[in-house]
């Protein structure tokens, strides 16, 4: 039996008579049980939260109280399935909070996260919970389990392990403490992030200052002006799709050195905002939580359940990679100088201005720059030839749904069905900037896939981004990296969609794993024989030309020094923060300068990410010790590719042992996996070859 309801406890509580107006505490009369966010309100959260939390809690201690011997049904499949009710709540919440949050949902967030934290450690720290966990882990070579059971038999009792399950009390008291500080500071982190990325902007007043913008940048920042109640003006703000195309183009040198230096200093500026102290404290509880659970560092911590397994591997990993990366760059930078020397620019390449002669060098290289290619790149045409290069290797539809309740009006949904039109799942795309959205883009899902006693749970997934937003006069026109992302973030929503486990804790794989499925699809957005299949001019609906995929092709190398430093920079200032040995706060400022001088960086160029404002390892422990698993995947991912260029792009063999293998089950050897799929190990060299490297 296949169904998609999917709020657990709803009937339950309902017929408790407990908050009978708040929807989560009702069953959910919706299509495919998605959730009703027309009904839902800020003050639904809070009492949903604590009623979750509750019924969570009693559920666990009918798995503690069970009289019979543990087994791994009465006890790792009911941990598995307990807590649906709050993980519902809070997948809606992070939702909210992370692509239209408000001063409500924040606040929301500061009280609730606490509680959160005490709650997964009273279950995580429990000692009666974890003897059986532990009995059954103790058992398992004479169960007979299957390999997805196993799994998850180890994936459990490796939580409650890296939890503190086996600390004496005083150490497991020392250790909530630090749980629970930290998930304050992330909190904290992430609203500085937001409201200084929002404060900060440039007001452009006299037209003189906008020399070199193209027409359709023009219109969108005096749009963004209007929007903010300066209608008359220009506004340029530290949102990419805004900062990134005025630094490109901008003439104004001085102009692009404020929006530079307010770009990467955000989180820098003292103030309500500054997020030095939060940094360093981070850091620091980190340190001590490593210590208290045996790990040296917390890298060694963090990499332990990785494929790199261990920091030594990651140093030697990234170093290989830094040297081809620093020289390719400054030769970019010899040539860029070039340019300023012959225009009569009395002044050294800086940061500032590398975004501007990377442009002008494009151009006088290839005969290409961002401007020519925006408009074969609508949003809405990228988006259908990233469907339909999933549709070609794996067989499924994307079917427009306008009966779905959405969070947002940029919000719009899909239903993704298999060939033989059989529902898959739910995806929702969320692509435009705005104040309450945070940076970046990403991809999670309201609603993962399982199936546990034959109630199949189909999964809910969306992509968020920060692209190029439509203008009074032009429809959305994205640049190729924004163009590239989308189909990233696809590769994401696939993962999710294409689940085929019984239980969603066995399919838990690598965090230097899980950017695979997304950067393959990249791959395809700019192959020159997928272009034509979408890139069509917004006005003439012409397909983009020949000559154009040429210079495209010609021109992939270009810049890969500066993209692959930028990269390496901040992935190795992910590592020293979390490499640190003595848990004592640092001066953040002194720490990151110490960190760039070690691999000598060049000046011109700044980490991706100041320690300020590296959101990924700073704003919760998503990726911290794991930023470089985005160049760890590309390495899989390149190899990866290779095979389709050998087969064909669309090869559906192929991509069908590609989706059974590495999207839709997982687990945590995943090199098992890729062997499965490919045959072999990866070889590094198609990335170094990719990247002009080697």
């Amino acid at each position: 039996m296949k169904i998609t309801v999917w709020s657990f406890m709803a009937i339950l509580l309902t017929g408790c008579g407990m908050q009978s107006k708040n929807p989560f505490f009702v069953e959910w009369d919706t299509p495919f049980g998605t959730p009703p966010f027309n009904e839902i309100r800020n003050e639904h959260f809070m009492p949903a939260f604590k009623e979750a939390m509750n019924a969570h809690r009693n559920e666990v201690e009918d798995i503690i109280n069970n009289p019979e011997e543990p087994t791994f049904k009465n006890t790792i499949e009911a941990i598995e399935k307990s807590g649906k009710l709050l993980d519902t709540v809070d997948r809606v919440f992070s939702c909210l909070n992370g692509a239209d949050t408000s001063p409500e949902l924040q606040a929301i967030s500061e009280e609730v996260e606490p509680l959160l934290t005490k709650h997964s450690d009273d279950i995580l720290l429990n000692p009666d919970l974890f003897t059986r966990v532990k009995t059954i882990y103790e058992q398992r070579e004479s169960l007979n389990l299957n390999e997805e059971e196993s799994t998850l038999l180890e994936n459990i009792y490796k939580d409650f392990v890296r939890s503190g399950a086996g600390l004496n009390e005083d150490d497991k008291a020392a250790l909530r403490a630090i749980n629970e500080e930290l998930s304050t500071l992330y909190v904290k982190f992430r609203k500085n992030h937001l409201d200084q990325t929002n404060a900060i902007a440039l007001v452009i007043e006299n037209e003189s200052d906008l020399a070199g913008l193209p027409d359709s940048r023009i219109a969108a920042s005096a749009e963004t002006a209007k929007d903010r109640g300066m209608e008359g003006k220009w506004v340029i703000t530290l949102q990419k799709p805004s900062f990134e195309p005025f630094l490109q183009y901008s003439e104004k040198r001085s102009l692009r050195e404020k929006v530079f230096k307010g770009y990467i200093n955000r989180g820098n500026n003292g103030g309500d905002y500054d997020n030095n102290a939060v940094v360093s404290r981070i850091a620091a509880l980190r340190v001590k939580r490593g210590r208290l659970l045996g790990y040296e560092t917390y890298a060694d911590f963090v990499l332990e359940r990785n494929m790199a397994k261990n920091p030594e591997n990651v140093y030697s990993f990234l170093h290989d990679l830094w040297k081809p990366a620093l020289e390719r760059a400054k030769a970019e930078a010899v040539e860029m100088q070039a340019i300023i020397d012959r225009e009569g620019g009395n002044f050294k390449l800086a940061g500032w201005d590398w975004w501007y002669y990377a442009e002008k060098l494009k151009k006088e290289k290839y005969a290409l720059e961002d401007s020519m290619l925006r408009p074969y790149f609508k949003m809405e045409n990228v988006r259908r030839g990233a469907f339909g290069v999933a549709e070609k290797l794996y067989g499924i539809k994307f079917i427009p749904r306008d009966d779905i309740q959405v969070y947002h009006p940029d919000v719009e949904v899909f239903e993704v069905q298999e060939a033989d039109g059989s529902h898959l799942g739910v995806f929702y795309t969320d692509y435009f900037p705005r104040d309450g959205k945070r940076a970046g883009a990403w991809s999670s899902s309201l609603r993962s896939q399982s199936n546990i006693d034959g109630n199949y749970i189909t999964p809910l997934a969306f992509n968020v981004g920060n692209f190029s937003k439509p203008t009074e006069n032009e429809p959305a026109l994205l640049s190729t990296d924004e163009v590239e992302t989308l189909f990233h973030e696809l590769g994401h929503a696939l993962n999710s969609l294409f689940g085929d486990t019984v239980y969603y804790g066995s399919r838990r794989t690598p965090v230097d794993f899980v950017e695979l499925p997304s950067q393959i699809m990249e791959n395809w957005a700019m192959d020159p024989e997928v272009l034509p299949t979408y890139a069509v001019h917004y006005e003439t609906g012409e397909p983009i030309p020949q000559e154009l995929i040429s210079r495209i092709k010609n021109a992939s190398l270009f810049n890969q020094g500066f993209r692959s430093v930028e990269y390496l920079a901040a992935s190795s200032l992910d590592m020293d923060w979390h490499s640190l040995t003595e848990p004592v706060e640092v001066d953040t400022a002194d720490f990151e300068a110490k960190s760039l001088n070690g691999i000598g960086l060049m000046e011109e160029i700044a980490p991706r990410y100041q320690s300020t404002n590296f959101a990924h390892i700073f704003s919760s422990p998503g990726y911290a010790s794991g930023y470089y698993s985005y160049i760890w995947a590309e390495v899989l991912d390149a190899d990866a590719f290779q095979a389709f260029k050998e087969a064909g792009l669309f090869n559906r063999e192929l991509a069908d042992r590609f989706r059974k293998h590495l999207l839709s089950r997982g687990g945590t050897d995943m090199m098992a996996q890729y062997i499965k799929f490919r045959g072999a190990e990866p070889n590094v060299d198609a990335l170094l070859v990719r990247r002009g490297l080697k």
